[in-house]
C-alpha cells in the first residue's frame, strides 16, 4: 500500500482532553519478544502519564498456533515487567459472535456484503495480478449483486471505499495519506462464519474503549483498512501512533542473534533486573533530552507520545547490560540477596542467606547481572578443600607456601577480626617479608576463594569469618 506523507489533516481521532485508553493486544503464538514488551511499556506509560486506563488483550483467535503456555509467558513476563493492567484480560476468541455480530449489521447497512467467488475464481484474479506485477486487490463481482439464496459457501467482505483518499494523523508518523482506490475489500467474516483479525480488532477496540492505538509500525498499513469498518459502524475514531520497529546493532532486522528473544530469557538466562530492561526499553526508541538513567516514577511524569522517534531504534545488549549493572550497584541488598539465592542449588540455608546478604555491598560492584553476583558469591559456601582454578594455581606457588604460612600466624593471633585489624595485619606480613602487598594479596586471594579475583580480600576474610578464614589458609598450606 503506498502512503505518502502530507501536511494536510483529514482524520482527528479522538481528542486528547477524553479520557484515555490503551491497550496492548499480543498474540499468544510465542513468548513476550523485547519488541512487544517496548509497545507494552509505552502503552501502559502514555495511560498513566495521562490518568487514564491500559487494557490487555489476548487475540487468540489463531487457534492452531494460540497455546495456553504462551498466554502464561505473556502474562507473567508483563507482571515482572511491572506492567500491571486495569481489570480482566480480555481474551478476543470468546468474542467470536460479537465480532460477526457487528459483520452482519454491516451487511445490513450495505458496507459490507456477501462474496461467493470460489478459490478457483479467487486464483485466477492472483495470476493477473501476479501477471501484471501489481498487488492483488480484491474488487469481486459480488460487491453490488443481490446475495445467492442456497446453500453455496460465502465470505463476507469489506465494502471498501474506492474513489478518494484517507488520511490518518499520526502521532508519530505524522500526517499519511493513502488512496482509497489502493485499499480491497477484505474479508471479514470466513466461510465458516469465523470472525478475521481485522474486524476482531476494530470491534474489540470500540467495545473496549480504547482511544489510542499505539503499536508498531508494521500495523500502520491495516489502520488504512480498519477505518472503514469503523467509519461504517459510525464509531468514534482513535487517535494513532505507530512506533518505529527495533533493529539489530547492524541495522538489520532483529533477530534471535541480535536479542529478539522472550523477555524471560533476559530474567532467566542474562540476570536482568527489570527496572533495568523497562529503562533500555523506554530509551529505545524514546526520549526525555540526554537522560539515560529514567526511574519509573520520572517515566510516568515525562512521557509523551511527541519524545517517540520516527527512525527505527537499534538494540544494542552491552548497553542494556551496562545499564543492568547501574540498577544492580542501587539495589536493595535484601532483594538481591532473594534474587541470587534463587540461582543457587541447593537451596541456601538462612544462615546462607543472611550472609549472602551482607555480602553484596561487597559484590555489587563487580556485578552487571545477577548471574555474575551468583557467580562472585559462590566462594562463600564452597566446601573445603577448595578446589582451585587453573588461572589461579600459579598464585599459589613459588613462596606463596611461607607467605600463606606467616599470615596464618599472624592472623590467628588477632583479637580483633575487623577490615581494619586484617588489613594492618596482612601488611605487616609484607612488610616483613619484604614484597608488595599484592605479592601477599594474590596467594591469599586464591587459598580463600579458590579463584584469581574476588571482593576486596579484606572483605572476603570478614565474610568467611576468623574459622573458615584459617581452615582455607591452613588447607593450602598443607596442600
Amino acid at each position: 500500500m503506498g502512503a505518502t506523507s502530507e501536511s494536510a489533516a483529514t482524520v482527528s481521532g479522538t481528542p486528547e482532553t477524553a479520557n484515555i485508553v490503551t491497550r496492548f493486544a499480543p498474540s499468544p503464538t510465542g513468548y513476550l519478544h523485547i519488541g512487544g514488551a517496548r509497545t507494552a511499556l509505552f502503552n501502559w506509560l502514555y495511560a498513566k502519564a495521562k490518568g487514564g486506563t491500559f487494557l490487555l488483550r489476548i487475540e487468540d483467535t489463531d487457534r492452531a498456533r494460540s497455546t495456553q503456555p504462551a498466554i502464561d509467558a505473556i502474562l507473567t513476563s508483563m507482571q515482572w515487567l511491572g506492567l500491571d493492567w486495569d481489570g480482566d484480560a480480555v481474551f478476543q476468541f470468546e468474542r467470536a459472535a460479537r465480532h460477526a455480530e457487528v459483520a452482519h449489521q454491516m451487511v445490513e447497512s450495505g458496507h459490507a456484503y456477501r462474496c461467493y467467488l470460489t478459490h478457483e475464481e479467487l486464483a485466477a484474479m492472483r495470476a493477473e495480478a501476479e501477471a501484471a506485477k501489481r498487488p492483488l486487490r480484491v474488487r469481486s463481482p459480488w460487491r453490488d449483486r443481490t446475495p445467492e439464496a442456497g446453500d453455496k459457501p460465502y465470505v463476507v467482505r469489506l465494502k471498501a471505499p474506492t474513489e478518494g483518499a484517507t488520511t490518518i494523523v499520526d502521532r508519530v508518523q505524522g500526517s499519511i495519506t493513502v488512496q482509497n482506490s489502493e485499499l480491497d475489500d477484505l474479508i471479514l467474516l470466513r466461510s465458516d462464519g469465523t470472525p478475521t483479525y481485522m474486524l476482531a480488532v476494530v470491534v474489540d477496540d470500540h467495545d473496549m474503549g480504547v482511544t489510542h492505538v499505539i503499536r508498531g509500525d508494521d500495523h500502520l498499513n491495516n489502520a488504512f483498512r480498519q477505518l472503514p469498518i469503523i467509519k461504517a459502524m459510525n464509531w468514534p475514531e482513535p487517535v494513532y501512533a505507530h512506533v518505529p520497529m527495533i533493529h539489530g546493532p547492524d541495522g538489520g532486522k532483529l533477530s534471535k542473534r541480535h536479542g529478539a528473544v522472550g523477555v524471560e530469557y533476559y530474567r532467566d538466562e542474562l540476570g536482568m533486573l527489570p527496572e533495568a530492561v523497562d529503562n533500555y526499553l523506554l530509551r529505545l526508541g524514546w526520549g526525555h533530552g540526554d537522560d539515560e538513567i529514567i526511574s519509573r516514577e520520572q517515566a510516568v511524569a515525562w512521557f509523551d507520545l511527541d519524545g517517540i522517534g520516527k527512525s527505527p531504534s537499534r538494540f544494542d545488549l552491552k548497553k542494556l547490560q551496562n545499564l543492568n549493572g547501574h540498577y544492580i550497584r542501587e539495589a536493595d541488598d535484601a532483594r538481591l540477596a532473594t534474587l541470587v539465592a534463587a540461582r543457587f542449588d541447593p537451596a541456601l540455608s538462612e544462615d546462607q542467606r543472611t550472609l549472602l546478604e551482607r555480602a553484596m555491598p561487597s559484590l555489587k560492584p563487580r556485578a552487571a547481572s545477577l548471574i555474575e553476583l551468583a557467580d562472585g558469591a559462590q566462594f562463600l559456601f564452597r566446601q573445603r578443600p577448595l578446589a582451585i582454578a587453573a588461572e589461579a594455581e600459579p598464585l599459589l606457588a613459588g613462596n606463596a607456601q611461607p607467605l600463606l604460612a606467616a599470615l596464618h600466624t599472624a592472623l590467628d593471633a588477632l583479637d580483633d577480626w575487623d577490615t581494619e585489624a586484617l588489613e594492618s595485619a596482612v601488611r605487616q606480613v609484607a612488610e616483613d617479608a619484604g614484597v608488595k602487598l599484592g605479592q601477599v594479596a594474590q596467594p591469599l586471594r586464591a587459598a580463600l576463594t579458590g579463584r584469581k579475583t574476588s571482593p576486596g580480600i579484606f572483605d572476603v576474610l570478614v565474610l568467611l569469618g576468623r574459622e573458615e578464614s584459617l581452615g582455607r589458609i591452613a588447607d593450602q598450606i598443607k596442600n
